[in-house]
């Protein structure tokens, strides 16, 4: 009746979701002709005194009973659904699956990361979730899987098959701030001999992404709005930022025109909406005043005087 889909969970998911449809359908019709029936039959012209129904227990019985068989079998087909998708198969490839303000990452086994999830066909993929800093949802709409991401939350994880070569969207189904929307990946679903090869590629780090400055930003969701490649985000680029000229907007409305340099890096990191950089919006940033230590900012710091790498 139903097509494969992209994985082994869109048969289920959408025969519940077409039966559930279908009685809802279903109801919304027959209630709606009940309900003419009823007008024209019962009208005031017809029946000039009404007439009030009283203890009539079979009547009683079929507005519960029918309503009851109808959830219960609704329940019955979400549940045969849903209980595959907490059963992984022994075997399956495990992958850290990592949201943050406002991007997926990827982590294997063998150490190696990526921004998209590469992963090969037709064999059980275990992703393992975790959020570093509010609640996320991954949910890629071809496979009809979608589970939150939770700060904290132990053991959170989702799994499939991938039974279609290709590449899928991957979209945050929780709304997470000013750049949700943008909040997209993709699932890659490649031959499982050139998944071997690739996954034993691993792309040297350049010396700045090796410094701990720059963990330290990646871990606090701050290149999430700054980019390191030039391109615009909710902030400004850190590339070549250091030691640049900017104009900024202070807190009383006026511009100045400042120098990038480790007193303004410090101080946008602990009070951001102090000087904000023009064609940029205050209230974006949270001040990192009670999360970064001094000797955290100092890496920072580092990080940004280190000048780029071609």
């Amino acid at each position: 009746m139903f097509g494969t889909g992209a994985s082994n969970f869109v048969e289920g998911v959408d025969k519940t979701f077409f039966i559930i449809i279908g009685i809802g359908a279903l109801f919304l019709i027959g209630l709606t002709m009940l309900m003419l029936i009823f007008m024209i039959k019962y009208n005031k012209k017809r029946h000039p005194i009404a007439v009030q129904v009283k203890e009539r227990m079979s009547l009683e019985l079929t507005w519960v009973i029918i309503p009851l068989i109808i959830v219960l079998l609704m329940f019955y087909y979400g549940y045969i659904a849903y209980k595959p998708m907490r059963e992984v198969p022994e075997g399956a490839l495990n992958i850290k699956a990592i949201a943050k303000m406002w991007d997926f990452s990827f982590e294997y086994e063998n150490g190696k990361e990526s921004n998209t999830l590469v992963v090969p066909f037709n064999k059980p993929i275990k992703l393992n979730l975790f959020s570093k800093d509010i609640v996320h949802s991954f949910y890629v709409p071809a496979f009809r899987i979608k589970e939150d991401m939770v700060p904290g939350l132990k053991d959170n994880f989702m799994w499939f098959i991938p039974t279609e070569l290709g590449k899928f969207d991957i979209m945050c189904a929780e709304y997470c701030g000013v750049r949700h929307s943008y909040m997209m990946s993709s699932v890659e679903v490649i031959p499982e001999a050139e998944y071997n090869s690739w996954i034993t590629q691993i792309k040297k780090k350049s010396m700045k992404e090796e410094m701990k400055g720059f963990e330290i930003l990646k871990n606090n969701a701050c290149t999430g709005c700054h980019s390191t490649d030039g391109s615009k985000l909710v902030g400004p680029t850190f590339k070549e930022m250091f030691g640049s000229d900017v104009t900024v907007i202070t807190e009383d409305g006026k511009e100045q025109t400042v120098k990038i340099d480790e007193e303004y890096i410090k101080n946008s990191i602990l009070t951001p909406d102090k000087q904000v950089v023009k064609g940029f919006n205050k209230g974006l940033m949270r001040p990192y005043n009670e999360i970064l230590k001094d000797e955290d900012i100092k890496e920072i710091i580092e990080y940004f005087k280190t000048p780029d790498e071609d």
